[in-house]
């Protein structure tokens, strides 16, 4: 019995203003984890600590790994992986999922908007220099509607939580958001160590999303396309850092697995090799950029796209899945327009707010931000990964003072926010359970059929005591994501 306490009563206070997910400030467990802290204190801490160390095993067996660019040992790494679960109730996902729908619907509508007749800049709610400063935004999409009259086919969202009822969009990858393999293999893991508690806690299924985005893909086939088209997943190749990903998501849909050199454009079809000669595809789900994708229209040294295949999409006899040029929305100078976007789409104001946001390329936003660099969180516009930002309360006067001249260089580049209070989750140490900094990446599938949320999503844990940053590439470890069924 010692041991077990251990398992609970090592619990760290959560620091003052910081809201912890589990439990209540006065120690108290919360409604969502109870009847799993009931399962924690029968189970033993060495026992406990076994089945991390096999968690960990596991995903070494399966080859659950990134790679780390711009490093001198950019080997492939375990990406760590916590067996405390993140636990949100029935209802509180509920009103999660009706603010994520209504911002996924405005992001598709924002997107058509800007590549036609640009309604949103003529009412003067969006200012025109963030597209004409906007390396994401493609004029060769201009005038052009993919098929079914979608753009963000596969979306995230950023969620970071500081409160009971207080989740915040952090940030939306509409252009090729990742991370979906592991919020499938952290559950496949859970459940392979600890099948008991999927009996005793019901939780929502998320192992038919690789089913439910082949479905979600095909229902956006061309008019071309046969009655059963034919997907594929186009991937860098095996360098990427993502590769893992790509060819998990392949194998599950019961997709094809191409890089560009696989493909040609024939008979203004793009078609992939077999051992039956080349075969039409139907819907590309590409996980290249958009520069590329097209040698002939992007990038001409590209050797990872298909030469023509914009053509062929401009003709309506392909799907791309994102469109090209949907990376506009990950930008995070658009990201702060958000709130007049989500407005100005649906006639509705959005259920989930941003983070407030300064836009340095303002005046007075920037001397607001210079004057408070200490306390301020400062990204780079078209940054990700957590790279390329400041953390004011835990940087150095060095990093600061680089901030301040990268700032008065170049300040439409950087946005600022304020330095949240991120909710924390508890995750399992030697010494015990400890509270760590989380965030929540939820996946979307959209299509002409409607838009799919698959219950949970991506929990990234920033696994230093006391960090912000969650990134894989930083440190950062996932947790399995449990919404409740109730």
């Amino acid at each position: 019995m010692v041991q077990r306490a251990a398992i609970k009563d090592t619990m760290d206070a959560p620091a003052q203003g910081q809201f912890d997910e589990m439990h209540a400030p006065d120690g108290s467990v919360r409604n969502a984890y109870r009847p799993y802290q009931q399962w924690l204190s029968e189970q033993d801490s060495a026992w406990m600590r076994r089945k991390q160390f096999e968690a960990e095993s596991l995903f070494r067996r399966t080859g659950i790994t990134f790679n780390v660019y711009g490093e001198e040992d950019a080997e492939e790494r375990l990406i760590p992986f916590d067996i405390v679960p993140r636990i949100i109730t029935g209802a509180e996902w509920r009103k999660l999922s009706r603010g994520i729908e209504q911002r996924v619907r405005a992001l598709n509508a924002f997107m058509h908007d800007l590549y036609h007749r640009q309604e949103i800049i003529r009412s003067g709610r969006l200012p025109e220099r963030l597209l004409r400063h906007n390396k994401a935004w493609l004029p060769e999409m201009v005038g052009f509607t993919p098929p079914g009259g979608v753009y963000t086919h596969i979306v995230g969202i950023d969620l970071v939580r500081t409160g009971p009822d207080e989740f915040l969009v952090l940030e939306d990858n509409a252009r090729t958001p990742s991370g979906v393999s592991y919020m499938l293999e952290n559950r496949e893991t859970m459940m392979a160590m600890f099948p008991e508690l999927f009996t005793r806690i019901k939780v929502r299924p998320v192992s038919n999303y690789p089913r439910r985005l082949a479905k979600s893909l095909s229902a956006c086939a061309p008019p071309c396309a046969s009655a059963n088209p034919t997907v594929a997943v186009l991937t860098p190749g095996i360098y990427n850092s993502a590769y893992f990903e790509h060819a998990f998501l392949a194998d599950q849909m019961g997709a094809e697995l191409v890089e560009g050199s696989d493909l040609r454009v024939i008979d203004g079809r793009v078609q992939m090799r077999t051992t039956k000669g080349f075969e039409p595809i139907d819907v590309l789900y590409r996980r290249v950029d958009d520069e590329f994708l097209d040698p002939l229209t992007f990038n001409p040294d590209s050797l990872l796209g298909v030469p023509g295949m914009m053509d062929v999409y401009r003709a309506g006899r392909v799907t791309i899945a994102n469109a090209p040029g949907t990376g506009v929305a990950d930008d995070k100078a658009i990201y702060s327009f958000m709130p007049e976007i989500v407005e100005f789409y649906t006639g509705e104001k959005p259920l989930l707010p941003n983070v407030q946001t300064w836009r340095c390329a303002d005046p007075d936003s920037l001397k607001y931000v210079l004057d408070r660099l200490p306390e301020l969180v400062v990204k780079e516009v078209h940054g990700s990964g957590g790279y390329g930002m400041l953390i004011g309360p835990t940087a150095t006067r060095r990093e600061i003072a680089l901030f301040r001249e990268k700032l008065a260089a170049d300040p439409d580049n950087y946005i600022a926010q304020p330095t949240l209070s991120l909710s924390t989750c508890p995750i399992f140490t030697r010494q015990g359970l400890a509270p760590r900094h989380v965030d929540l990446r939820p996946f979307v599938l959209v299509s002409p059929d409607g838009i799919d949320i698959t219950p949970g999503g991506l929990t990234r844990v920033a696994l230093k005591k006391g960090s912000l940053v969650v990134n894989s590439s930083q440190g950062g470890g996932t947790k399995d994501s449990w919404v409740l069924d109730d």
